[in-house]
């Protein structure tokens, strides 16, 4: 983001949305949240970086009945143990060892390894490695939504 020539502007730049606002007109912020969510705009709620405490995932790209995401997973670390009722997802490993359980397979997959996840199996992904791991996901079906998630285990306590 680059701006000349303005005064008294506060500018927010992230990774999904630039704010440039008035100071004087900051307050006005909540109105344009509020506006957003009456319109439904999903910038509200999600945003293209997520945190999770197995490490990160990043959407790249949304379109009908596919998404495409960057998971970084920390060494040691892996998501739960889960199954979706509405997608399928396609792993590539882009960098680091990958291990993935799915239903009674255990898989070990290294860079440009691939891997496919029907609708219903239960799957983990994790890193037994020293170094994060990288992976493209990209998931299909008529709902992507993150509710779409059935945890059979989870080390980080969530449900």
């Amino acid at each position: 983001v680059a701006a000349l020539g303005l005064e008294d502007v506060v500018i927010v730049a992230t990774g999904d949305v630039v704010l440039a606002v008035a100071k004087d007109r900051v307050e006005d912020i909540k109105s344009l949240i509020e506006t957003l969510k009456d319109k439904d705009r999903t910038e509200v709620f999600a945003h293209p970086k997520v945190h999770r405490p197995w490490g990160w995932y990043e959407t790249l790209k949304i379109g009908n009945r596919f998404q495409a995401k960057h998971l970084m997973v920390k060494p040691g670390h892996g998501i739960s143990l889960q199954a979706h009722e509405k997608r399928a997802e396609h792993w590539v490993v882009v960098s680091g060892t990958a291990r993935v359980t799915r239903d009674d397979e255990f898989i070990t997959l290294e860079v440009d390894q691939s891997i496919y996840i029907p609708v219903g199996a239960k799957h983990r992904l994790e890193n037994p490695g020293d170094e994060p791991l990288s992976v493209i996901e990209v998931q299909s079906g008529d709902y992507l939504g993150e509710d779409d998630i059935v945890r059979f285990e989870d080390k980080y306590g969530r449900d």
